[in-house]
């Protein structure tokens, strides 16, 4: 087969390349590089630079390829930064993904597998456990900017006959078991880098920001999966795209809370992690965790790390074996 991998140069995306490659798929990866990182790029997939916001330059990439299916990652994806610049991210991510998949539509290609978010789940009366047909109500532009999307896609299918995945996806974390592949964000937002770098002296110390929540412990509770399972669950939800789209929420179904978290880092890494209470942020839940079982019953889909400290120990390895990540800042 041949993919087309948008965003194959950041975290989620370059794990999904990997698996490709390891299947020995035919993979061209697309990026401009502005937040991934061309050491990302898996060893045996082709690399094109191009920045979607260019819309010749995305129907080009398209038309350069007989695609079996095209997947979309590249996005901006802070959701703080979303609050503070709406109209980029709105702008941005929509309008990206339009020249994409109108070129898609224009290409003949049949199959899209879009990354969504968990974010659009963002009201304030959103169930603890999350499923796919939960109401959406995202709580923020980039959550937004997200469904603009999915809704896109719907059209693309009425009206070209494109069956497109949508997947939902909670808090991805961990690092490619072979520590080939890892999280570089820059700047680093998610807790568990975070943590991680906090143990091995990397940063000042961590803040956990809420112990008041109503949960076992006081603090949110998060789904934590890991990214090599994500792209196990891209890859099944493929299967299902001859006939139908489909819509699919990704996660373990367990919920870890961010003390939990800390305590997994200390136990893995043999090491304390400086930490202190700071006050709530405004917006976060106290527990977000996925349904899934939709997935489950139809592709066979079973996360491997299911466990945090499982998830935990490959995150830890590889940011030891990459002090810089994927180079100097």
């Amino acid at each position: 087969m041949k993919y087309l991998v948008t965003g194959g140069a950041g975290f989620v995306g370059s794990h999904l390349a990997q698996a490709l490659v390891d299947a020995g798929h035919d993979v061209v990866v697309l990026d401009n590089l502005s937040t991934g990182h061309r050491a990302a790029v898996p060893q045996g997939a082709q690399f094109l630079q191009v920045d979607l916001a260019d819309a010749d330059a995305t129907d080009r990439a398209v038309a350069s390829g007989q695609w079996d299916a095209v997947l979309h990652f590249a996005a901006l994806s802070l959701v703080g930064e979303s609050m503070s610049q709406p109209f980029l991210y709105l702008r941005r991510n929509y309008i990206t993904a339009l020249n994409l998949i109108e070129a898609c539509t224009r290409h003949g290609v049949k199959r899209f597998v879009f990354s969504s978010t968990a974010a659009l789940f963002g009201g304030d009366d959103r169930p603890p456990l999350i499923a796919a047909d939960a109401p959406v109500d995202p709580g923020s532009p980039y959550g937004e900017s997200k469904y603009l999307i999915e809704r896109a896609l719907v059209w693309a299918d009425r009206i070209c006959g494109m069956k497109s995945a949508c997947l939902r996806y909670f808090n991805a974390a961990g690092a490619d078991a072979k520590g080939r592949l890892g999280e570089d964000h820059r700047p680093e937002t998610h807790l568990i880098p975070l943590t991680i770098d906090a143990a091995l002296g990397r940063r000042a110390g961590l803040k956990l920001f809420g112990n008041d929540y109503p949960t076992r412990d006081g603090t949110c509770v998060r789904d934590y999966i890991h990214v090599s399972d994500l792209a196990d669950a891209h890859i099944r939800a493929m299967s299902q795209l001859d006939e139908r789209s489909v819509t699919y929420n990704l996660g373990n179904g367990l919920g870890f809370t961010n003390l939990e978290v800390v305590q997994s880092v200390e136990r893995v890494s043999g090491r304390k992690v400086p930490w202190e209470w700071a006050p709530r942020r405004g917006g976060d839940p106290a527990v977000l965790v996925a349904d899934s079982t939709e997935i489950r019953r139809e592709t066979g889909w079973d996360p491997r790390f299911s466990q945090l400290d499982d998830i935990v120990e490959t995150a830890l390895r590889w940011r030891v074996d990459h002090p810089n990540g994927y180079g100097a800042a």
